[in-house]
């Protein structure tokens, strides 16, 4: 009994009663989190009763429904047993991928450690980055397993950030030698003239969520450090042009509000040893009137291109604030 045992229910008054028995009470304490927080996040997001006795948790409510919390209950105590917290992210990428994570099977390759089986994990220097969903997932694999992958879909659903993971993963892990994070610096209703300061000092706050990204996954010192060094280049999509980006995991992020012309110029940067990253949300594109979007010219025209992946988002694969989800599918609805 690796990690619990599921006891039928004895009478027909208890007939909506699961009980699990986990062998470590101290792990258990974990599973439960403080003031059994972790318990209610599970009751609330799935309608059901835990009640724990002593070493067992009692699940309560119908049978789908406790047969879901009773997988998501064994896929955290799991976790907590190969030594990793629980943490609020955890639990809700266990809610939205169904419990136990399934092997991953074997690939052709040379592939990270991550894809030996197991669940999927990106490895950078501050933390252990999980997707949440079962599109978060495959979007992280086809990072890894294509040179060019294109991450399509609704703000908050993780694109960016992932991306900016498997990049520094990717680096630190020697496989490139530089990170490269790019962004159209198009104006959406602020003109950019009216920011203070040098150039520089006008298109870095375009550029503020890649620094907040690797804010998260580098210390600051060597972040810094490596910026200093040209090993990690966040520049606007206009400095890119006559440039060879080999050896290097290429973002463009926003692409939406990449011309035709400037996501081709783009996408020819493309050299030897690289990987190129393309996000961006066709409901947000910034450019003016009647100026078509690269970002849908090139998921026209490159479909059908071998080695080229195409990785979709909805708002049911939003990972902020619950209320997201709420707002993009109100705006989708009324757009329809």
């Amino acid at each position: 009994m690796a990690i619990g045992e599921l006891t039928p229910p004895q009478d027909d008054t208890a007939s909506h009663e699961m009980l699990i028995e986990f062998p470590d009470n101290r792990l258990l304490i974990d599973l439960c989190g403080e003031f059994d927080r972790n318990l209610a996040e599970i009751e609330q997001k799935l309608g059901v009763q835990i009640v724990r006795r002593g070493n067992q948790l009692a699940v309560m409510g119908e049978d789908a429904l406790q047969k879901q919390a009773t997988e998501v209950l064994q896929a955290l105590y799991e976790r907590l047993e190969s030594g990793r917290s629980v943490e609020p992210g955890d639990i809700d990428r266990e809610l939205r991928m169904g419990g136990p994570e399934a092997d991953t099977g074997s690939r052709d390759g040379d592939q990270l450690e991550m894809f030996k089986g197991g669940p999927v994990e990106i490895k950078t220097r501050k933390k252990l980055v999980e997707p949440r969903t079962d599109a978060q997932k495959a979007y992280v694999q086809s990072l890894f397993n294509h040179e060019l992958a294109f991450g399509i879909g609704p703000a908050g659903t993780g694109k960016t950030y992932l991306a900016v993971a498997v990049g520094v993963s990717m680096f630190i892990g020697g496989h490139v030698d530089r990170i490269i994070l790019s962004r159209p610096a198009v104006e959406a209703g602020e003109k950019l003239g009216y920011l203070p300061g040098d150039m520089k000092d006008k298109v870095d706050p375009y550029m503020q969520p890649l620094y907040d990204a690797l804010n998260d996954f580098l210390p600051g010192k060597q972040l810094a450090k490596l910026i200093e060094e040209k090993r990690i280049e966040i520049a606007p999509l206009a400095f890119m042009r006559g440039r060879t980006l080999a050896n290097a995991f290429v973002v463009l992020d926003e692409a939406q509000n990449a011309t035709t012309m400037q996501m081709k110029m783009f996408l020819t940067r493309l050299g030897e040893g690289s990987r190129m990253v393309i996000t961006g949300d066709r409901s947000q594109v910034d450019l003016p009137r009647g100026v078509p979007s690269g970002l849908q010219d090139a998921e026209r025209l490159l479909k059908s291109v071998s080695g080229v992946s195409f990785n979709y988002f909805t708002s049911r694969d939003v990972v902020r604030h619950p209320l997201v989800a709420a707002i993009i599918e109100a705006y989708e609805a009324d757009a329809g």
